[in-house]
């Protein structure tokens, strides 16, 4: 909405206040009553605190979700989807009937030849499941009896900024609401003291990192109040959240009340959804001055704890350190927990750099399964860890010192808990790991498994934006059923 439609807008509803509210009736009050019944943030119909009126639509397999996005494409030729076939297809050249003239990037299109590149490391099964795994993933491997790996999964984008903002909001182009806004506006939040969403971002150790966007997290045309907040390793946990004049609790109260009075007037007078949101957030800091430092504290943190996440997890803003916060958030009743971690976008000397981000991310990731699994909270939490995209089973450049480009046309996830099938892998790649053979995910399909897992049909959470129902899943998505308990 511009500032014309705004003002607009504005003049009309002073128009009707004075209409309905002129006479002793108190008309205007009781139209406004009826309103406003039910709409904590000013956006639809029944949207409040604890979500919209009618969510879930049916008993939901998980209460939250947290999602391990690892930014830059991990190699599913190196990681999950092994392909014993590549050892005799090593430094052939990809067929052109394998790659049927598919789009390329600007960084492989001009190669003369495309050298297929074998894993440089071992696969083995692990698990009753016998889930195949790279031996650069040896926590992950013990685990592997709680995973679905999904083998499947394709999008269109094949450069970074679209396609990570394509899994965080369902479209290519910026400025729709990021999947943890939906969930937020849609379900509510479990927790009174804590943001429903919470962005945990992990150290970047890698020269190469894609940049992040604070709109990945963001909520688009819906209200402010649903999009992530983002929890920092250094200083204070969130900026601004300490009370700068030292003052005591009564008197913050005092001053957030009266605040409080004057916003709603103003929200009252010239109903922007936004001043709703205002209000609301100055609530939620005020809760999380007390809930943050003692969510943050992980002192009282067992050794075990430790020695399960490993010593990284001591150190604030490794990705252990992330994924033990993200237990910690889960416990609390935070609805969407999101831990980005960057350094996957190897386009040159795989063979060093792959094995140093999957250490930086093994041994948490296993843990967060373990944990949540030992205090009964797996089966209500969905945990999932994916990438933007694929890398290719071809060389960029010298194949003695490989890299690997972006491939979107097939590669691998996995999520764990909360309403999926343990213990199993789910669609198939060709023997080029270039193409899907069967049972291909769209990134809109997996957008609606999660909603369904949730307790949403992923066609009726929608948000009246610019005279058109918007969601998440735009008009595609069908659930993944045969991945579900």
């Amino acid at each position: 909405m511009n500032m014309s439609d705004q003002i607009n807008n504005a003049a009309m509803l002073q128009t009707r206040r004075h209409f309905f509210g002129s006479g002793a009736q108190g008309i205007g009050v009781a139209a406004l009553a009826s309103l406003l019944n039910g709409r904590a943030s000013g956006g639809q119909a029944g949207e409040g605190a604890h979500g919209l009126a009618g969510l879930p639509h049916f008993a939901p397999k998980a209460k939250r979700v947290i999602y391990l996005l690892q930014s830059g494409a991990p190699s599913q030729v190196d990681l999950l989807d092994y392909k014993p076939s590549l050892e005799k297809l090593h430094m052939t050249d990809l067929p052109d009937s394998v790659r049927q003239g598919q789009r390329l990037t600007g960084m492989t299109a001009g190669q003369k030849q495309f050298p297929i590149v074998k894993s440089p490391w071992k696969f083995q099964q692990h698990g009753e499941s016998g889930t195949w795994m790279s031996e650069l993933l040896p926590h992950l491997s013990g685990v592997a009896d709680d995973l679905c790996v999904v083998k499947s999964m394709h999008t269109e984008a094949i450069n970074h900024d679209p396609a990570i903002t394509f899994f965080q909001s369902g479209h290519q182009q910026p400025g729709r609401p990021s999947i943890g806004a939906w969930l937020s506006y849609g379900l509510g939040s479990e927790t009174q003291n804590l943001p429903s969403f919470v962005v945990l971002l992990s150290k970047n150790t890698f020269h190469q990192a894609q940049p992040l966007y604070d709109r990945l997290w963001g909520s688009g045309f819906l209200p402010s109040r649903f999009q992530g907040v983002k929890f920092r390793s250094q200083g204070d946990p969130v900026l601004y959240l300490n009370d700068p004049t030292a003052g005591d609790a009564a008197s913050r109260r005092a001053m957030l009340d009266r605040l409080a009075t004057l916003n709603q007037l103003r929200a009252d007078e010239i109903g922007d959804p936004e001043i709703q949101s205002r209000i609301a957030q100055y609530e939620m800091a005020y809760r999380m001055q007390t809930s943050v430092p003692e969510l943050a504290d992980t002192s009282d943190e067992p050794a075990s704890t430790f020695e399960l996440y490993g010593e990284d997890a001591r150190e604030p803003g490794t990705h252990a350190a992330n994924c033990l916060m993200a237990r910690r958030l889960a416990e609390r009743g935070v609805r969407f927990i999101q831990v980005f971690h960057r350094g996957w976008d190897h386009h040159s000397n795989v063979q060093t750099y792959l094995p140093t981000i999957a250490k930086e991310t093994d041994q948490g990731s296993a843990a967060l399964i373990a944990d949540l699994k030992q205090r009964d909270l797996l089966d209500e939490t969905l945990v999932v860890w994916a990438g933007e995209f694929g890398r290719t089973v071809y060389s960029q450049g010298n194949p003695a010192n490989f890299g690997r480009d972006h491939h979107p046309r097939c590669f691998s996830i996995w999520m764990a808990g909360g309403g999926v099938k343990p213990g199993i892998s789910y669609g198939q790649t060709d023997d080029f790991c270039y193409n899907i053979a069967e049972n291909p995910v769209h990134v809109h399909d997996f957008h609606a498994t999660m909603l369904h897992c949730l307790g949403i049909n992923h066609e009726q959470l929608t948000y009246r934006f610019q005279g058109r129902d918007y969601r998440l899943t735009d008009v595609h998505g069908k659930v993944v059923h045969d991945i579900l308990t």
